[in-house]
């Protein structure tokens, strides 16, 4: 049934006596928002079809039901991204869903400092006058949102659009801050929009991959796998400090010195041009800049890159060689390049490269970042934070006004500002001027860099609330307002996949005690708030997609040739742009970007774009002798692991505790035998740790996984300046072996 909200009520009128029946109708009417069960004797087995909601991959699940209940999974096989295969995250997902500390009620902190047991109808109005008091005494400023890439498109437009235009909050960011920020300012700066140009058949393609500061065979599975299925016998080749699972199985590894991938890269173009291994006919008619950036070259010297990398330079003359002689040449890279402190440009750096070559817009070539979250996308295009709904402008008054036409929200209601990003909404809690904030389906108490910084931050607001599938994560147990969500499996939308793949998830179990979709909490919030009358539309995840699809038009990232869900699903999911006009032609369900050579600037070609690389924030010293590099631990690890942590099974696939990976050479100077507790110390914090003794490493390096509460307690607060995401990879630590206990 469709739920009709009451009018509101007279300033006279008691705020239960309006609320009282809408959240009645929420917490015990949840059939009527798809949350119910049809009784089992009405409910045929079946296989319902969903994208998983780990990582960027956009692999297909099949849920098997039993009598309306999820009681297994199969990998889809005909869909275009996985073909049948799943990683364990993916074998698992039905799991964390089941967990015994799923949050099912909201909770509020009592006066004696208790998160005790709620209902909506306190916690929401807690929420909101608490907001609104706020804001009232020190201005719009003075509130923010952190969202997420977990949820799906259509929750994080509500969001958005919520804040900005009905609560009227200017600032807000995302956790995609912490893992694309660096590829999409990249992508946009280059080549005038966030565009990712490829496709995974691009993996099986190519006949040379660069994999630089990525790790794909642990932390992307599937995308290996692809990787594996190539016929080209290609040549392989890593650039990463650490001897990785994906380095194992490569042709080469090129063990660079920590965050000297930036002046490689400008080695490598510089013998590219020195050779006359370069396309000019595609420069020329399809960027701007070379000129500027080969003068730029002649100030970078060979022997300093060999220097600063540790890379010989008969090594880089063999890899600008290889580049040469391949016919379809691909960069690929995630973290290991986007969590730096100059990240964008050495983004830019293999953009770079590929334009010179003319290696982009055909099949197994591109400047290809691969995509953290599973809607890591869907955060970049339509969570209304960084930019407006569809990629657009805040700064843009035309685009404002399609918007506003659009979504029928005043024009006055649309911000002309830019948001501030997450780490100057931390240093503005830190300074007094952010006093509430609203984090959803994140995990900042253990993610976000220098972790004790963060919870110093978070302490000192008014009110902080938090919305989440478990009550008891590190964030939830800082909150004032614990709101309990639904989670994967439990609601419905979209999610956009690293090579802008449109896919669907469904709903295939109910979520727990009076926990809700965020949808729906978002729902509720807007008409506490007093401005669900700009929502009036925004009744159900399939209108809000259709808003979504309108907002899209004519922007690069146009899908308005996509009908509805069920379209989405009989396609095997659907690349971006797909217009009107596709709608008539053959479909290819594998497309990729720029094949006739013009790009989304405003005279449609591609930029060079560069500058000299900066030393390292915090480089190693007599103190803290040691480099401390982060990053994914094994295929069974995601995040914070508030979801694979619930799994039995992936527990038994990764160390319960921390660990650290540490040369053998290293071990026996520091006299650390293996499995020994060992102190690991930087400026900001110490930790305890067990020695896993490698080769893997280099001497002078240790390596933490990410995955472990405590490791973000060690790492530095530096910044892209353009991104402005974390240098989480690299920071100066000693270490010493701690004596057993007696």
């Amino acid at each position: 049934m469709n739920l009709k909200f009451p009018k509101r009520p007279s300033k006279n009128s008691k705020i239960r006596e309006w609320i009282g029946p809408l959240t009645k109708k929420l917490t015990q009417s949840k059939a009527s928002f798809g949350l119910g069960q049809v009784p089992k004797n009405k409910v045929p087995d079946s296989t319902v079809d969903l994208i998983c909601g780990y990582c960027g991959t956009g692999c297909s699940l099949q849920v098997h039901l039993k009598e309306g209940k999820a009681v297994n999974l199969s990998a889809d096989s005909h869909y275009p991204v996985n073909l049948g295969m799943a990683c364990p995250k993916g074998w698992e997902a039905l799991t964390p869903l089941y967990a015994p500390d799923r949050a099912t009620t909201p909770l509020v902190r009592n006066p004696k400092g208790q998160l005790v047991p709620s209902d909506w109808d306190t916690a929401g109005k807690t929420f909101v006058q608490r907001f609104k008091r706020i804001q009232q005494e020190h201005g719009e400023d003075a509130l923010a949102w952190l969202s997420t890439g977990q949820i799906v498109a259509e929750e994080m437009a509500y969001l958005g659009a919520l804040c900005k235009f009905g609560m009227g909050i200017k600032h807000g960011d995302g956790n995609t801050r912490q893992c694309m920020a660096t590829a999409v300012v990249a992508y946009k700066q280059s080549l005038g929009f966030d565009a990712p140009p490829y496709t995974y058949k691009d993996f099986e393609e190519s006949d040379v991959l660069f994999f630089v500061g990525a790790n794909p065979a642990i932390a992307h599975p599937i995308m290996w796998q692809r990787v594996m299925m190539n016929r080209n016998q290609p040549q392989v080749i890593v650039i990463d400090p650490r001897f990785t699972e994906t380095a194992m199985a490569a042709t080469q590894h090129l063990a660079i010195k920590p965050k000297s991938d930036l002046n490689l890269l400008y080695g490598i173009a510089k013998i590219l041009i020195e050779k006359n291994w370069i396309d000019l006919s595609f420069i020329d008619q399809n960027t701007n800049g070379f000129a500027e950036f080969c003068q730029f070259l002649k100030t970078v010297s060979l022997d300093q890159v060999e220097a600063d990398s540790g890379i010989a330079k008969k090594t880089i003359y063999a890899l600008a060689e290889t580049i040469h002689r391949g016919k379809r040449v691909s960069f690929w890279w995630t973290m290991g390049v986007n969590q730096s402190y100059q990240g964008v440009r050495t983004v830019q750096a293999m953009i770079n490269i590929v334009l010179m070559t003319g290696n982009i817009g055909r099949p197994g070539t591109g400047a290809n970042s691969i995509t953290g979250q599973c809607n890591a996308m869907g955060s970049r295009l339509f969570s209304n934070s960084t930019n407006l709904l569809g990629g657009h402008d805040f700064l843009n008054a035309e685009h404002r006004k399609k918007i506003s036409s659009i979504t029928h929200v005043p024009l006055d209601k649309i911000p002309d500002t830019n948001s501030l990003a997450y780490d100057q909404i931390i240093d503005s809690i830190h300074s007094g001027k952010i006093k509430g904030l609203w984090m959803i389906a994140t995990n900042g108490a253990h993610s976000w860099i220098h972790q004790k910084g963060f919870v110093e931050a978070i302490k000192k607001l008014d009110t902080f609330v938090v919305q989440d599938i478990y009550h008891n994560t590190a964030t939830t147990e800082l909150a004032d307002i614990v709101l309990p969500a639904s989670g994967w499996g439990e609601k419905e939308g979209i999610f956009i996949n690293s090579e802008r793949r449109l896919g669907v998830i469904r709903k295939v179990k109910t979520p727990p005690g009076k926990a809700l979709s965020d949808f729906n909490i978002f729902r509720l919030i807007s008409h506490y708030w007093g401005c669900q009358e700009l929502f009036e539309k925004w009744d159900k995840p399939e209108s809000v997609f259709q808003i979504l699809k309108q907002c899209s038009a004519n922007q690069p990232c146009d899908f308005t040739g996509i009908k509805n869900y069920q379209m989405i699903e009989e396609r095997g999911g659907i690349q971006w742009p797909f217009t009107t006009a596709d709608q008539e032609k053959p479909y290819q369900p594998e497309r990729r970007l720029f094949e006739n050579g013009k790009f989304y600037t405003p005279d449609q070609k591609a930029k060079f774009l560069f500058e000299p690389s900066r030393p390292i924030p915090e480089a190693p010293n007599h103190e803290y002798p040691f480099i401390l590099l982060t990053g994914r631990g094994t295929s069974a690890q995601w995040h914070t692991q508030t979801r694979t942590g619930k799994s039995a099974i992936l527990r038994k696939l990764y160390p319960a505790e921390i660990y650290l990976e540490i040369n053998p050479q290293d071990a026996q100077k520091l006299q650390i035998q293996p499995n020994q507790k060992v102190r690991v110390i930087s400026p900001r914090g110490k930790i305890s740790a067990t020695a896993h003794i490698a080769p893997t490493v280099q001497e002078g390096q240790i390596f933490i996984p990410m995955h472990y509460r405590i490791v973000n307690q060690l790492t530095h607060p530096s910044f892209d300046p353009y991104s402005r995401e974390p240098n989480y990879k690299i920071c100066a630590v000693k270490l010493f072996p701690e004596k057993p206990k007696s």
